[in-house]
């Protein structure tokens, strides 16, 4: 996007579900994906003793402030996700083995999603939200697994854990304690709510 653009929101993010969230949910925006090498900042932070939490609020900030440095009239939103499943962390997968590396790993274990948003406005943090959810995934077959591969096909690659809660992947899991738009990967309800008290979105 151009630094010309009318639009008082920006998405700093490519995710497409974070995108069609928003969509869904009736807000104006422009998309503005930033330039941040995620995995040397998991590293570095991983490194120091930071926690999964802690992780997933310093990357969403570091995307919004990215944006918002040359949007300062904006508002921009960032956000993270970080999967967690004892003290190993899981990102997204390169490919289609790599989802089936994870899953493999994931089956018949809890895991936790640690999510985490918030928006950026005059290169300052105004406001920021985390959560956390539990996923218990099932102990699914071998067969199953090569099933939901073929069906879910390459978009799984955009999610950490390479699943997606909203479609086929409902069928990974047998219990889910956390908020379902988190899940997908924004805490839509807090954020719509912080915005509506800003006058972005009609209250």
């Amino acid at each position: 996007m151009s630094n010309n653009s009318t639009a008082s929101v920006i998405l700093a993010s490519s995710s497409k579900s974070r995108r069609i969230m928003l969509e869904n949910a009736g807000l104006e925006f422009e998309i503005a994906p930033p330039r941040v090498d995620e995995e040397e900042v998991k590293h570095s932070l991983h490194a120091a003793g930071a926690s999964a939490a802690d992780t997933a609020q310093a990357l969403a900030e570091l995307k919004a402030l990215r944006i918002s440095k040359d949007f300062p009239e904006h508002f921009v939103i960032g956000a993270d996700q970080m999967l967690e499943c004892g003290t190993i962390w899981f990102d997204k997968p390169a490919d289609i083995d790599h989802a089936r590396a994870h899953l493999s790993a994931l089956r018949g274990k809890t895991h936790i999603l640690q999510n985490a948003v918030c928006v950026a406005k005059g290169s300052t943090i105004i406001w920021h939200h985390g959560n956390e959810a539990r996923l218990a995934m099932r102990n699914f077959s071998d067969d199953f697994l090569d099933t939901y591969l073929k069906e879910a096909g390459s978009d799984i690659l955009g999610s950490v854990g390479a699943y997606q809660l909203e479609a086929y992947g409902a069928q990974l899991f047998n219990k889910v304690d956390g908020d379902f738009f988190s899940i997908l990967g924004l805490p839509l309800l807090p954020l719509l709510d912080f915005l509506r008290g800003h006058k972005v979105v009609l209250s």
